[in-house]
């Protein structure tokens, strides 16, 4: 018999035991956060993943939904960080699938990177309006879910979406945050930069308004601008693994906009490019309707909703029993690669348990 602190006449094998469960509460804990990035198609979104990942690979177009993950050691023997990353293709077509990642089990751990195309702004307001609507329904829905099971979820998102925008802020009457860190992505800079002075003034001003209402992140970026790129790189991290990230503000219109949540007002952001002559004719019921006006005014959006809700599948004057047939297999397919996709995240974080990822 040996003698221990774990008390008087404990066996090696008591002792052992003690050790190892001393050891196994120092073990490394997993920190774990997810992010969505969706947007615009052909914006750049798989680039921006996989600059952020240091992935050296030709971008492929996203089929669907795309699942991916980085990890970073956050010290030496201490807390060691999981970071989801969900990619949505398909523009704005494919919203169901925000349910798989947005879901009441990781709502609190959650963020969303919403990249639109600068160079394409008859489809901006559009995709923004669809994509947020359905973003911030969904993000309501898992909040709700989450709080009948934990009643501190909505007071600890509260007290986050608070801090995020730096506490006390001027328009704090005025603004509707999102629960879940927002990021807006603006791309292709470098196309934007060919259009007319007073089309881009018009652009940035209205991302502004948008993201400053929502108490978002708002950047601007292009492939061809290496520093740009790592304002992004660096943002994706913070959210991700939770680093420090330099929050200088950029708003000159000139320039890629880097415009941290909470750094703006609208005060510095101004009216809506509304003309004197139109002032009568604008029946906005509220400043976001009023900003969707005059963007409109100069950028006539092509009707991305409507597309998606007008179905001719679905009326009978259109009825061709071959591609109805072919229709059916192809939304069959589409739900099989949900459920698929559900299934895969499951078995991934199983795997990246017994791999001691998780």
């Amino acid at each position: 018999m040996v003698k221990s602190s774990s008390g008087a006449g404990d066996s090696l094998w008591d002792i052992g035991i003690a050790q190892q469960a001393e050891l196994s509460s120092k073990e490394e804990i997993s920190e774990e956060k997810h992010m969505l990035v969706l947007g615009d198609k052909d914006s750049g979104k798989t680039t921006l993943v996989l600059r952020f990942l240091d992935r050296d690979e030709t971008p492929k177009p996203t089929t669907a939904l795309e699942y991916t993950f980085g990890r970073r050691a956050k010290g030496h023997n201490s807390v060691k960080a999981v970071g989801h990353i969900w990619e949505l293709g398909g523009g704005a077509s494919l919203c169901k699938l925000i349910d798989i990642p947005i879901n009441p089990q990781a709502i609190l751990d959650s963020s969303i990177v919403l990249v639109l195309n600068l160079s394409t702004p008859n489809d901006m307001w559009s995709t923004l309006e669809l994509l947020l609507s359905y973003l911030n329904s969904r993000v309501e829905q898992c909040i709700t879910e989450a709080n009948r099971k934990d009643s501190s979820v909505w007071d600890k998102l509260k007290k986050s979406t608070r801090e995020r925008l730096g506490g006390d802020h001027m328009d704090d009457d005025l603004l509707e945050p999102f629960r879940v860190p927002l990021v807006i992505i603006g791309t292709k800079f470098d196309l934007y930069q060919e259009l007319d002075p007073e089309k881009k003034k018009v652009i940035a001003k209205t991302l502004r308004f948008v993201a400053h209402t929502y108490g978002a992140s708002l950047f601007f970026t292009s492939a061809k601008i290496e520093s740009s790129l790592n304002k992004i790189r660096s943002v994706m991290s913070s959210l991700l693994f939770g680093t420090q990230t330099n929050r200088a503000v950029q708003m000159d219109h000139g320039k890629p906009l880097a415009i941290p949540a909470g750094s703006d007002s609208l005060q510095n952001i101004g009216s809506p490019p509304i003309s004197e002559s139109d002032i009568g004719s604008v029946s906005a019921r509220n400043p976001l309707e009023l900003w969707k006006q005059a963007f409109s005014k100069y950028f006539p959006q092509n009707d991305i909703r409507n597309k998606l809700q007008d179905d001719p599948s679905k009326d009978v004057q259109f009825s061709e029993p071959l591609i109805d047939k072919l229709r059916l297999e192809k939304d069959d397919e589409l739900e099989r690669y949900r459920k698929a996709s559900e299934r895969k995240m499951v078995e991934l974080e199983k795997q990246a348990m017994q791999d001691g990822i998780l």
